[in-house]
């Protein structure tokens, strides 16, 4: 076996904590650590399913302040010199020390999508997409920007991915995080769903933290990554939101199951509550089994996740303090629900038709692009590897139809911006292109909460 690929005694131990199929149930912690010197801005905190990597000498991560979100180079890390101090050496020693329990100073988003500009200066263009307008929106109503992104985890995109027309420079991680960092600060996402993710404790987080989001990381049990000499670690789904619009009000991290048995596919669901308006709902985000032969595994897990966002939406959540206890399913639909998920499906897929005729009234936000209004894109991922070419649907934001209107969504690139060497590429850094929409509540709370 290689032995990059062996768990170690504390992944056994955590497992059942990191990727649980029970929600509510959350492993005891320790009294936490002194975090930064710096000033304290104002507590939040953010379930995080696995504990962040500790300093050793073979390791690159945070090993000092041009270590922690070294964006490319010495001089392109000075806006956060500052953050990377809060990540001290004695504070992450310690494994069971959540990286969302530490404060940041906030960051400029235009300042940091500048300095993305100025890395990347030397990159082609990057491909300039509209937004469709699909509807008037209210200007009582401040619609949800809702973003959803396979962005390629780091070491399958060098190591087993195989992108026969991307060259090696192109996914040097130096300068390929800022094309994903500049692509998300150029949309600025009030809810952030990610898949791939391995540079969630050293890149992500503590970034996105500076920007203002709150988070939730859940790896795979058994990532493919962890079979790449040099990894960073396994890959998983994250889920970011705008931490002063919402507020947490519970996380659940499942690890999905077929035929009551377990697989390496996970999902973050969270439950939020808009602060202005009081409204609350839950997101998900997933990342289901991939390549073909495997259409009825994936169906499967896609029921799977039906039946617990099922449960989610209609229970109360019992751990919740006095003040949120507000009944979060009073209405007999329950809670309105996202999800945002690559789910390595076609239209075609008995897992989409399962998705399209839940119980839960799901739409595609993504229907919208067409002209009848029920047709999904071409593709949302175009590549070229050694077994030959492929143009595919695969990624999807579903929302509930009776609760939310989809005011506005992203435009997909057309061949001749995507290029002929397909993505991954020199201008764009996955080889899934990002989806993005902006949802409205379909009616207005009856008062402030």
């Amino acid at each position: 076996m290689n032995p990059a690929r062996r768990c170690s005694s504390l992944l056994h131990r955590e497992l059942a904590a990191v990727c649980r199929s029970s929600p509510g149930t959350h492993p005891e912690k320790p009294a936490p650590l002194k975090k930064s010197r710096l000033p304290r801005t104002r507590p939040f905190h953010t379930s995080v399913a696995h504990p962040p990597p500790t300093r050793s000498s073979s390791s690159p991560l945070l090993l000092g302040p041009l270590r922690v979100c070294q964006m490319g180079s010495s001089s392109s890390s000075r806006l956060f010199s500052t953050l990377a101090q809060t990540l001290s050496s004695a504070a992450l020693t310690d494994p069971h020390v959540d990286a969302d329990d530490y404060e940041y100073e906030q960051a400029d988003p235009d300042a940091l999508l500048r300095e993305c500009e100025e890395v990347l200066r030397n990159r082609p263009p990057r491909m300039h997409r509209d937004f469709v307008t699909t509807r008037a929106g209210s200007l009582q109503n401040t619609p949800i920007r809702v973003m959803q992104w396979n962005i390629l985890a780091q070491a399958l995109g060098e190591g087993k991915d195989s992108f026969v027309r991307c060259p090696m420079e192109a996914l040097n991680w130096s300068e390929r995080k800022y094309l994903i960092l500049e692509e998300i600060l150029t949309y600025r996402p009030d809810v952030l769903c990610l898949q791939e993710v391995d540079h969630y404790f050293d890149t992500f987080q503590p970034v996105l933290a500076s920007l203002g989001y709150q988070s939730s990381f859940c790896p795979k049990p058994c990532s493919p990554c962890l079979d790449v000499h040099n990894n960073n670690g396994p890959d998983g789904c994250a889920l970011f939101f705008n931490r002063r619009r919402f507020q947490l009000l519970h996380t659940t991290h499942l690890r999905l199951s077929v035929m009551m048995l377990k697989t390496n596919q996970v999902a973050v669901v969270a439950t939020l509550r808009c602060r202005l308006t009081g409204q609350v709902f839950c997101v998900a985000v997933t990342h289901l089994k991939a390549r073909s032969g495997w259409e009825a595994f994936r169906s499967a897990q896609g029921a799977h996740l039906l039946q617990q966002l099922c449960d989610l939406t209609t229970q109360s959540h019992t751990e919740m303090d006095d003040e949120n206890r507000t009944r979060v399913g009073e209405s007999e639909e329950g809670i309105p629900l996202v999800v945002c998920g690559d789910f390595n499906a076609e239209p075609s897929e008995e897992v989409y038709r399962r998705f399209m005729t839940s119980p839960l009234g799901l739409d595609s936000a993504y229907k919208c692009l067409s002209e009848d209004g029920n047709t999904e894109p071409p593709y949302t991922s175009w590549k070229i590897r050694p077994s030959g070419e492929s143009s595919s649907t695969l990624d999807y934001i579903w929302y509930s139809e009776r609760a939310f209107q989809v005011d506005a969504v992203l435009r997909i690139p057309n061949e001749e911006q995507i290029g002929l060497d397909r993505l991954p590429s020199y201008h764009y850094p996955s080889d899934h292109l990002s989806l993005v929409c902006d949802l409205s509540f379909s009616q207005q709370p009856h008062r402030l909460m």
